[in-house]
């Protein structure tokens, strides 16, 4: 394996297993760095990112709700997609509480931040183990991986978390009892549903990469279809109210993923079979 990826490296052929350890070292830690410096950003401006942009689907004024609204307006669905966020409290009883909470999200913002980043050190320590063909099918990575993941918070955070946080902060068995949530599970709920997304938007790319090394057929994801269907409408009926309308606004972007996958299966198993047809028939014209 290391041999593998490792080779075709004309920069690099000649080191050795530890210097490639000392190389993958010193991407590792320019990552690390960068994550420091984007960190160090949302520390100093925790308070206004935690009460503008964490807490963000509890105010009135948040842009998803007012573009609903106006959306349901236009379509003629009067009040219908017009949400009014629920009152929430929120408590904090432990002594470090807010204090642990910024470190917290210091690091999650300084994750998405460098996140771009993050993955160009990674792919310039892959990229000489590649080959010249796999280059060109990779060609792009970077771009796309980032697009993909940024799409996924941007999905997650204007769309899925107002809809999971107003389900959960509204929903009731008793009247008997209150509903005050504490900071942390607020921020963990929606720093799980904003970088969930946001990987699981990188499911094209996968796929495409799968499909590369022939794990993954468009056959398998077709076959089953129906499968990924029940999850999704699963899925869009938790974290959204029993409305419909707001259960397709969830459901839609994740069946188009899944479907923009299958394409991309597709292509990119026909493109591996042309280019193993070319490897068989190359012995023939030197014959």
């Amino acid at each position: 394996m290391l041999k593998k990826l490792f080779a075709n490296n004309d920069d690099k052929a000649e080191m050795s297993f530890f210097d490639h350890l000392e190389d993958l070292r010193w991407h590792l830690v320019r990552s690390a760095f960068a994550l420091v410096v984007f960190s160090g950003f949302g520390f100093a401006y925790g308070g206004w990112i935690l009460d503008n942009v964490i807490f963000g689907p509890t105010n009135a004024d948040f842009p998803s709700y007012i573009v609903l609204c106006k959306l349901g307006h236009w379509l003629g669905l009067s009040e219908s997609l017009c949400i009014t966020p629920a009152k929430i409290q929120f408590q904090n009883f432990k002594m470090t509480g807010q204090l642990m909470l910024q470190f917290k999200l210091a690091f999650v913002i300084g994750f998405i931040c460098a996140f771009p980043y993050i993955f160009w050190e990674f792919w310039r320590f892959v990229k000489p183990a590649l080959k010249e063909n796999e280059l060109k099918g990779a060609r792009g990575a970077i771009f796309w991986v980032s697009f993909q993941f940024f799409l996924g918070i941007c999905f997650a955070y204007f769309l899925m978390a107002p809809f999971t946080i107003n389900f959960l902060a509204s929903y009731t068995i008793t009247d008997k009892a209150i509903n005050q949530f504490f900071m942390d599970d607020y921020f963990d709920l929606i720093t799980q549903i904003v970088l969930g997304l946001g990987l699981l938007f990188e499911l094209p790319v996968l796929v495409f990469f799968l499909t590369k090394l022939g794990v993954l057929t468009p056959d398998f994801l077709r076959t089953y279809r129906r499968h990924a269907v029940v999850v999704i409408l699963i899925l869009a009926a938790i974290i959204t109210p029993p409305d419909l309308v707001d259960q397709l606004i969830v459901f839609t972007p994740l069946y188009l993923l899944y479907e923009i996958s299958i394409f991309i299966s597709k292509k990119a198993l026909r493109d591996r079979e042309e280019k193993q047809l070319a490897k068989k028939a190359e012995p023939e014209e030197w014959s």
